[in-house]
């Protein structure tokens, strides 16, 4: 199943996922403090894309500037940092700091979108595969590098989406981009699934990297799970989910200063 076809599966059979959130409108105190500017740290939701909680946010604070530093995929979850009025000029330094992520790599098999977007294929056997072959082969990727995007990923060609012009069947020259991976570590392996935590630079594709080491340790392997955890300074144990914000700002004192 390409990009773009997930979600209209998804939403078509899970309509109450979106709706299901409670309607909420904020008081006039947060709605100008939002105005004068706010980052809020967001724990996104599976299956919701980034703008679907920028689009939530938006209509329950009524302002029109809001935006998120940074996009996570549909199928993965954690720190979404969204800014607020004139917070929204913080976004494109927050866009540029480095990020953690956790995750699970199932190896084995290769999917076209890297990821649970489409069926795995191309089935190997693993049988052999220890964890240390797994962690021998991640030092490859530590240090600056040069990684291939996803064919199917935002990245524009000509003023189209490569999802797009993947969907249409036509194939394009995907440009390495330059990123730095600071930290690659195997937290355990329970076969097929791998569980990691990578440290790196704005920019990188996790499933690409996936892929990557799948490619590396010679069976491939696909995103299984996404989770970030820190963007710069900022750490998922201090966010909130999307059903406790919106219950905080029913309150109509989210943003009240204490006198």
């Amino acid at each position: 199943m390409a990009k773009g076809s997930y979600f209209q599966k998804f939403k078509a059979t899970n309509t109450d996922d979106f709706q299901s959130l409670p309607i909420v409108k904020a008081s006039e105190v947060d709605k100008q403090a939002c105005e004068a500017g706010e980052v809020l740290l967001i724990d996104k939701p599976v299956h919701w894309t980034s703008f679907d909680v920028v689009r939530k946010i938006r209509n329950s604070l009524g302002i029109k500037k809001v935006g998120h530093a940074g996009t996570l995929d549909p199928l993965a979850t954690g720190l979404l940092i969204v800014c607020t009025g004139k917070a929204t000029k913080k976004i494109n330094d927050l866009m540029k700091t480095v990020k953690e992520y956790t995750g699970t790599i199932i190896l084995g098999a290769v999917t076209p979108t890297y990821d649970l977007e489409s069926d795995p294929q191309n089935f190997k056997p693993i049988d052999h595969i220890t964890i240390m072959d797994i962690r021998n082969a991640t030092v490859e990727f530590i240090g600056e590098q040069m990684q291939i995007p996803p064919v199917y990923s935002a990245i524009k060609v000509a003023g189209t989406p490569l999802y797009e012009l993947a969907r249409r069947g036509k194939e394009v020259e995907i440009q390495a981009r330059p990123i730095t991976i600071f930290g690659f570590d195997i937290l355990d392996y329970e076969p097929p699934e791998v569980h990691f935590r990578v440290l790196c630079s704005s920019g990188t594709y996790i499933r690409s990297l996936a892929h990557d080491l799948g490619k590396q340790v010679g069976c491939g392997g696909y995103l299984s799970s996404l989770r970030r955890t820190k963007v710069g300074e900022y750490r998922i144990e201090n966010a909130f989910t999307l059903d406790a914000f919106l219950q905080l700002l029913a309150t109509g004192n989210m943003f009240k200063k204490d006198s």
